[in-house]
């Protein structure tokens, strides 16, 4: 695998992404790993893949001294707009996940949500995450998993935009239980594994159709005519599948992998 060429293209798709409105839908995903991690005023605080930063976000209005990083330099340049906007005090850095460029037990607590699983490197990851984290101190990801509607959207828009080439593992592995105790077992005094329902509510199909063309990282716009009908009727099942809602609307709820792993004192 050429990693630098995969990351390359990665990069390159998430700073062209306009991501802040398809982060907003991802807020209460973050709120419930916020909590679960128990982030309390004075803690020190990193959340990696941040995006614009809801974790960071979060973690600053609770009084912690939050640091913000991506591999994106657009996305941190969003995500730093967007925290002085809301008046937080967060430190923004350009950093890829699998090089932290911070020192050994530097926080009380890493986060992630629905980014650190993405990297094609698993086991850099999980090292990373606890290197930089104190002894006795948390890491907290929410992770997509192979299950559920969210599971069956990825799997349509790989079939029309790859993602990830052939031997990069799959990043919905990281919501599977026994995958995730298996990468951190030798990291992890204890390990904390919930499975949680993250809300997905739109007008109608279209809107949700538009999020996703317009504020996603896979170029969904440059399909040729060709492609994009029969990928929005495959969408369109999908979402048909899984929605709870009778009166056009839809109300999804998309499972995810809620995970709390304390690092041995």
């Amino acid at each position: 695998m050429d990693l630098a060429a995969i990351k390359d293209r990665s990069r390159q798709s998430w700073d062209g992404a306009d991501y802040a409105p398809l982060g907003e839908r991802l807020m209460p995903a973050a709120r419930e790993l916020v909590d679960a991690c128990a982030v309390s005023a004075g803690q020190e605080i990193l959340d990696v893949a941040a995006g614009t930063g809801n974790a960071a976000a979060l973690s600053a209005a609770e009084g912690a001294r939050a640091v913000a990083s991506d591999f994106a330099p657009r996305q941190v340049e969003r995500g730093r707009a967007r925290t002085e906007a809301e008046g937080l005090e967060v430190e923004w850095v350009v950093a890829d996940v699998e090089e932290l460029p911070f020192e050994d037990a530097s926080f009380d607590c890493v986060l992630s949500v629905f980014g650190a699983q993405f990297p094609p490197r698993p086991e850099l990851v999980a090292a990373e995450l606890f290197r930089v984290i104190r002894p006795g101190g948390t890491v907290g990801m929410a992770n997509w998993g192979k299950r559920g509607f969210q599971n069956e959207l990825f799997d349509v828009l790989n079939k029309y935009a790859p993602n990830a080439p052939e031997g990069v593992p799959n990043p919905r592995e990281w919501g599977e239980e026994d995958v995730v105790r298996e990468r951190l077992r030798d990291l992890a005094g204890s390990i904390s594994i919930e499975i949680r329902d993250l809300p997905w509510e739109f007008g109608s199909f279209g809107e949700m159709a538009a999020l996703l063309r317009d504020h996603g990282p896979r170029g969904l716009n440059d399909l040729p005519d060709e492609q994009r009908a029969p990928l929005v009727a495959e969408l369109q099942a999908v979402v048909d599948r899984h929605n709870l809602a009778t009166d056009g609307s839809v109300r999804i709820d998309a499972p995810y992998t809620l995970v709390v792993a304390r690092k041995r004192g």
